[in-house]
């Protein structure tokens, strides 16, 4: 397998443009400088902040393909292969491999309550689509609508050589605390578990936030400041009832990295008195 991954990854947004119809090409490569110069370890893409379920199987390939090359050498490019369909799921995986990224991830499919044979079937044909490359499970019970069931990740463990560990991005923590099975590596989604994860034996984070903000998820994870761990507390408490997709753009596009703050409908971009409140923090 190539390396797995490590450290502080940031859930990148999707550029967007032309009210959300279509990616902005132009701003992905700024978009990965920012996150490198900001001390990410790398980058997870088309995963929930970047609004991967809302895009087209080819304009994942896309992003995926931008992120590969504007990545500074030793920036890792993990893809978010997840669809609703196994079918997609495996086509995504395989491009990610063939594109040469580092690593896919891939959520349960949502709406529907897969039992643990559907499951596993499912992760399996995924995670042989991109082998050998370093496989995780998104475990995000808020937004597939269901819990993947630990015997399914055990029994994966044993049959699939290249699962390498875990997203989990539910809270509270002793929702987390289950995930941490022995032998894999989990890396922790809701900012303000991360300390507490870290010191249970997680390796690293994949932020959401860290797509706007990536200086102060790096400082957490890399340095572990209670400082860091405050600031995640403010930003996810001032945050709440707002869309981070739309969040992280309009704020990347104050800083001058993006071009446009657009989102793909259903989802909506910030009001002007959202906006005056992001603008606050």
């Amino acid at each position: 397998m190539r390396g797995k991954l490590h450290g502080a990854i940031a859930a990148a947004v999707s550029p967007l443009r032309d009210h959300g119809g279509s990616l902005d090409e132009p701003s992905v490569a700024p978009l990965i400088r920012f996150l490198a110069d900001g001390g990410m370890d790398g980058v997870l893409t088309c995963g929930t902040t970047g609004e991967g379920v809302l895009l087209s199987v080819p304009e994942r390939r896309r992003m995926t393909e931008l992120c590969l090359e504007a990545r500074p050498e030793g920036f890792a490019v993990a893809v978010h292969a997840g669809a609703q369909t196994t079918e997609h799921t495996v086509e995504l995986s395989l491009h990610a491999k063939e594109a040469g990224a580092d690593a896919v991830a891939v959520i349960a499919p949502p709406y529907f309550p897969l039992d643990e044979q559907e499951l596993f079937d499912h992760f399996r044909q995924a995670a042989h689509a991109c082998a050998p490359l370093p496989f995780y499970i998104y475990e995000f019970v808020g937004r597939s609508g269901y819990p993947v069931p630990l015997p399914v990740i055990e029994r994966l463990r044993d049959e699939v050589p290249n699962l390498t560990g875990l997203k989990v991005s539910d809270t509270p923590f002793e929702a987390v605390k289950p995930y941490l099975v022995e032998g894999l590596d989990v890396f922790i989604g809701f900012e303000p578990l991360v300390l507490e994860g870290l010191a249970a034996g997680a390796v690293g984070a994949v932020s959401g936030l860290a797509s706007a903000w990536p200086e102060v998820t790096a400082e957490l994870v890399h340095r572990k400041t209670d400082a860091a761990g405050g600031r995640v507390n403010a930003l996810r408490d001032a945050l709440r009832n707002l869309s981070l997709p739309a969040v992280a753009k309009q704020v990347l596009v104050d800083k001058g990295v993006l071009a446009h703050a657009d989102v793909r409908p259903p989802l909506r971009e910030l009001t002007d008195e959202e906006r005056t409140r992001v603008a606050a923090l």
